[in-house]
């Protein structure tokens, strides 16, 4: 594959994604609470990780050709999703806090973050071998936009989507990461096969992006969590709750197959669609998960740290173990004291008392859940690499599931 897309790649990846945004226009938009499946907590009125005032998020998803793998060129699914923390037209740092679950993954920047307690620019997210070039991206970005500096350290979070993309073809270029920032909107967040999430599997069928949000209260004042999340673990759909019911046993988890037997199978972790007895192997890893949580509420680095841990609550109430080996990385950010930071004068903070934190772990924890299914929901069955396919969460099933 040549560093830039030819004319024509480029024209189809954009019929595709304008068929598939038509297509979701006339189609009713069903997200998790919507098939029955009980949560817990009040979300804001998007249910997004936009309810955070300010808080922008961009996409760009890539999807061309099918059939036989070739490296270079594709079958192509895959993509960057971005998210400003103060909108994309801000260059004021916001504090920041990360944790890693499980180390199998990258996150850029995040040394940086954790010893200073600030975060600079846009965090974005994409598959495992494009975090340089959506690195040097964000570079560019903060660079063109004036961010103070004379060097810079964006954030970048990747999953793994190599059954479905052509990960070693490194479709995904600078002007793919720069239009997800400058695309970026405070609206509606689009879910499921989209962005970073285009060719990521998650608790046993397709999953990708996803968001929810939290109302909570604290210290006489109305905040809110958001949460988006990169969902691409447990391909398998071991152990998989939801609503705090064991469904693995009653949905068709794991079911991923290859759909052409004259197609030779780019790896083999999964079988032909018709041909269950087709040798596997074990795949070397079992995905990834990035979660960004975004609050409105005065948090300072050290609390921020605290709050980024607990989205392993939610994938624990999911049924995840956090297995050997998943990239399961988190980072939170405060949108609070806005103009107030500055690294060469006394700044005027506000900090949310620390006896107050477990009403913004709760809300953390409730919005990483749904956020997580909203992603499984959002998400229709895609047909990928060497025709590997990955079911969508079946809908009508888990319907009855929680009706019955």
């Amino acid at each position: 594959m040549p560093a830039i897309y030819s004319r024509q790649a480029a024209v189809v990846a954009l019929l595709l994604a304008f068929t598939s945004a038509l297509a979701c226009a006339g189609e009713s938009a069903d997200r998790a609470r919507d098939l029955g499946i009980p949560f817990v907590g009040q979300p804001g009125p998007l249910n997004a990780i936009t309810d955070v005032a300010g808080v922008e998020v961009g996409q760009v998803t890539l999807i061309t050709g099918e059939g036989k793998l070739e490296v270079g060129k594709g079958p192509v699914r895959t993509g960057v999703t971005s998210i400003h923390p103060r909108g994309k037209h801000s260059t004021d740092p916001v504090f920041a806090g990360w944790f890693t679950l499980n180390a199998s993954g990258e996150m850029t920047g995040t040394t940086w973050l954790e010893e200073r307690g600030l975060l600079d620019g846009p965090i974005s997210i994409t598959n495992t071998h494009s975090v340089g070039v959506v690195r040097d991206a964000s570079v560019a970005w903060m660079v063109s936009k004036g961010w103070p500096a004379v060097w810079h350290a964006p954030v970048v979070g990747e999953t793994y989507d190599g059954a479905l993309n052509d990960i070693n073809g490194f479709h995904v270029q600078p002007d793919h990461a720069l239009e997800a920032m400058r695309n970026a909107t405070s609206g509606p967040v689009e879910e499921g096969a989209v962005g970073g999430g285009t060719g990521m599997v998650c608790n046993g069928f397709k999953g990708g992006i996803g968001t929810a949000s939290r109302k909570f209260g604290g210290t006489g004042e109305q905040y809110t969590v958001g949460v988006l999340v990169q969902c691409n673990y447990n391909w398998d759909g071991d152990d998989l709750r939801l609503g705090g019911k064991p469904v693995s046993g009653l949905l068709p988890v794991g079911e991923h197959c290859f759909t052409d037997r004259s197609i030779e199978r780019h790896v083999d972790w999964y079988p032909y669609c018709h041909d269950a007895d087709a040798p596997v192997s074990d795949a070397t890893r079992d995905g990834s998960i990035i979660i960004v949580v975004a609050t409105d509420a005065p948090l300072l680095p050290h609390q921020l740290m605290r709050v980024a841990k607990r989205p392993s609550l939610a994938l624990g109430r999911l049924g995840a173990i956090s297995s050997g080996g998943s990239g399961d990385i988190f980072i939170a950010f405060s949108t609070a004291n806005a103009g107030q930071i500055s690294e060469n004068n006394q700044s005027a903070i506000t900090m949310y008392p620390n006896n107050d934190l477990s009403t913004v772990f709760t809300a953390t924890v409730q919005a990483t859940e749904e956020a997580i299914v909203n992603a499984m929901v959002g998400a229709e069955t895609v047909v990928g690499a060497s025709g590997f396919r990955v079911k969508e969460l079946p809908e009508d099933q888990v319907r009855v599931i929680f009706t019955q």
